[in-house]
């Protein structure tokens, strides 16, 4: 046990948590629990959305995937501009009409209240299961350092999250992230640095080494008609399709982002955070991949077998090579970007539950102190839910892989309806949820059916669902009222 490392660790989750926990007495209402009183400056909100989008499966997830193949996932993050001018220029201008608390609010507004809670609860699904698999990857960096097992990794998580979460709100949410994104990229280069310093030659072997076997490799343009043209994960068409279409779905229909863009004072602020976020991204996507490099050129130089589950390379370097105390701050900083970005999560979902099923059943007639006080207790519940779902997941593979593959399924009909919602005024609600529930059942059967890549997952299940409901409409002669509600 390494006392110093292990007091840094002990004495950072404790700062960090009263850091956020600190937030409890600005949480007056609704507004300032789920949207942070939307006070939050533009670039405080993009790093949150940086956090949020990176997390643990982006720091343990990508050095893997470059140390099994090379960069081209930097294909999907250019996917990620272009979902941004997307949600920028269509989905923005929608949210900011009026004051909402979540995405699905839009489509009751559009649509009407089943299709509303259909949305919502798709949502719930989704980020159960997808938070669930980056919990379990939080516990593999807290079995490393602690030789603790995975079941008593993910209860310290997870009890320690929920506490901040239960506090501050979203204002914690927000504010946290920005430290702790702060700190794990900078842990990132530092490690970065040290790994350069334990391979003979540095930098320049390690490009002798890895450039003849294509690891520098970042686009893959290959078009043939082929089956493997939909199972590749990471060409070109599949990355930036893909990519596009699994961001515009994410940062533009799902809570747990949508949330962060409402939580802005303008429109314009919501836009200037989303594009910056995008740089963010790209540097520290890059900056991981590189990292992976190394790695691969330092164990294979040295000889030493890479460990079977290759999420656990990352981690594990750190806290053998790294300095004491410089180490244990690194995990730190890791373990409370995790926690912070598990505590996003447990928000959005506390929201979704309140605002989208709970005010609505009750008629909104209770106190503002109730609806307060019923949106902590469904912080603590979905914690016990995500919990649950992380013990499940340590047998679904590689931690980054599964994340976006869990979500990529349900994305798509999500999106789909959104499109729906936002391109037409003669689709009624009827149609949508036709349209989305015939775009939910072809995913699951892609999925396990067929060796379709996870990348084409959004783009098919948003096609399937705008042309259904679209055609259902036609066939149906479905009516819409003034407001856009089916009649």
């Amino acid at each position: 046990m390494r006392t110093l490392d292990l007091t840094v660790i002990a004495l950072y989750l404790v700062g960090i948590t009263w850091f956020g926990a600190r937030f409890r007495e600005g949480q007056k209402t609704l507004k300032d629990y789920f949207l942070g009183g939307r006070n939050a400056p533009w670039w405080a909100i993009g790093f949150s959305i940086v956090s949020a989008e990176t997390s643990t499966l982006t720091v343990i997830g990508t050095p893997a995937l470059a140390i099994n193949g090379n960069f081209g996932f930097l294909q999907v993050v250019l996917g990620y501009l272009f979902a941004r001018i997307v949600i920028s220029t269509l989905f923005l201008p929608a949210y900011f009409r009026g004051e909402m608390f979540t995405a699905y609010e839009l489509m009751r507004i559009r649509f009407g209240d089943r299709i509303r809670k259909l949305t919502a609860g798709t949502f719930l699904l989704l980020r159960a299961l997808a938070e669930g698999v980056r919990v379990f990857a939080i516990s593999i960096v807290i079995s490393i350092i602690l030789g603790t097992g995975e079941m008593t990794s993910i209860v310290v998580i997870v009890c320690l999250t929920l506490f901040y979460t239960f506090e501050g709100g979203m204002t914690a949410v927000i504010w946290t992230d920005v430290v702790q994104m702060f700190l794990y990229v900078a842990g990132a280069i530092l490690s970065f640095f040290v790994i350069l310093q334990l391979i003979p030659g540095g930098w320049s072997h390690v490009v002798e080494v890895a450039a003849p076997i294509g690891k520098f490799q970042v686009f893959d343009f290959g078009f043939e008609a082929k089956p493997e043209f939909f199972t590749k994960v990471y060409s070109f068409w599949a990355g930036v399709i893909g990519g596009c279409f699994l961001t515009t779905a994410s940062h533009g229909t799902e809570q747990l982002m949508v949330q962060r863009l409402l939580s802005a004072k303008s429109r314009r602020d919501s836009q200037a955070a989303l594009y910056s976020s995008w740089i963010v991204i790209l540097f520290q996507f890059t900056l991981f991949l590189v990292i992976g490099v190394c790695l691969y050129v330092y164990y294979t130089g040295n000889q030493l077998p890479f460990p079977a589950v290759r999420d656990r390379i990352y981690p594990e370097f750190i806290w053998a090579h790294l300095p004491r105390g410089v180490a244990g701050l690194v995990i730190a900083a890791i373990l409370a970007a995790a926690m912070s970005n598990l505590s996003a999560a447990l928000n959005s979902l506390a929201s979704t539950t309140i605002m989208d099923f709970y005010k609505p059943l009750s008629g909104g007639r209770k106190t503002e102190a109730h609806y307060l006080k019923l949106a902590r207790m469904a912080t603590i519940a979905w914690g016990g839910v995500l919990f649950a779902i992380a013990l499940v997941a340590r047998n679904w593979g590689s931690v980054l892989q599964a994340g976006l593959s869990i979500a990529s399924i349900l994305y798509g009909s999500l999106l789909g309806v959104f499109l729906l919602g936002l391109l037409t005024r003669s689709v009624g609600e009827k149609a949508a949820m036709t349209g989305m529930s015939a775009g939910l059942v072809t995913m699951l059967y892609i999925k396990f059916f067929t060796p379709i890549a996870w990348t084409w997952y959004v783009l098919i299940g948003a096609t399937v669902t705008f042309a259904i409901g679209y055609l259902v409409s036609i066939l149906i002669h479905e009516t819409t009222e003034p407001g856009g509600a089916a009649s």
